[in-house]
């Protein structure tokens, strides 16, 4: 996970790069909608920093890992 101050057209900002090298994710569009869940749980983890975040991109490849980068801008 790598966490750094951004300057943008935007102002200032945070964002958060989390990657891992596990199984990956076959349909993004399908775990990215409210109530989908893998493990049992609520469904709300990956929708949810979507909804939290400025900017929000997933990049996902089966056998390859998932990277999730966000970024929040700082509200004047």
């Amino acid at each position: 996970m790598r966490l750094e101050e951004v300057h943008g057209p935007k102002g200032r900002g945070i964002a958060i790069v989390a990657r891992d090298f596990g199984p990956g994710i076959a349909d993004v569009d399908l775990v990215m909608q409210d109530g989908y869940s893998t493990s049992g749980g609520l469904g709300m983890g990956l929708p949810g920093v979507r909804r939290l975040m400025d900017e929000f991109e997933i990049q996902s490849a089966p056998g390859k890992g998932t990277t999730v980068s966000v970024i929040k801008w700082r509200r004047s």
